[in-house]
């Protein structure tokens, strides 16, 4: 049984849930991010052709990057990820977000850490070749 409600909120008038009493922890994890968090972020996503924000409050969950023109969402698992309620947790927490719209992508730390390059394709292979119509 889901944690949360997942209920269809993808129309235009939905504005994405956000917690006030997440922020001030959204503010903790930036402050110290895990190394591939920090690899991400300063090597590629800092710099990124569209406005990505770091551990944003979406409903009861802190997203690790999160992009709204691209309604994408990238999470970067670490090992507690790996264990069967981690996966269930994520599974769930995935279709909660994929309710509202928005895609999740997710890379393992290692993959950051390893396989930078090839995480960078991925993210890149997301973005529409026509141009985002303007969302205000």
């Amino acid at each position: 049984m889901p944690i949360f409600n997942k209920g269809n909120l993808n129309n235009s008038d939905f504005h994405l849930p956000y917690n006030h009493q997440l922020v001030s922890r959204a503010k903790q994890l930036r402050q110290n991010p895990t190394p591939a968090e920090k690899k991400l972020w300063q090597d590629y996503l800092r710099t990124f052709r569209f406005r990505v924000l770091r551990q944003r409050p979406i409903n009861h969950f802190i997203v690790d990057f999160y992009c709204a023109a691209l309604k994408l969402v990238i999470e970067i698992d670490g090992e507690s990820h790996f264990t069967q309620d981690g996966q269930v947790y994520d599974q769930e927490r995935t279709e909660i977000l994929e309710g509202y719209g928005l895609s999740v992508l997710r890379f393992t730390n290692d993959a950051v850490l390893n396989n930078f390059e090839g995480v960078c394709q991925k993210i890149e292979y997301i973005i529409p070749s026509t141009p985002l119509p303007f969302e205000g």
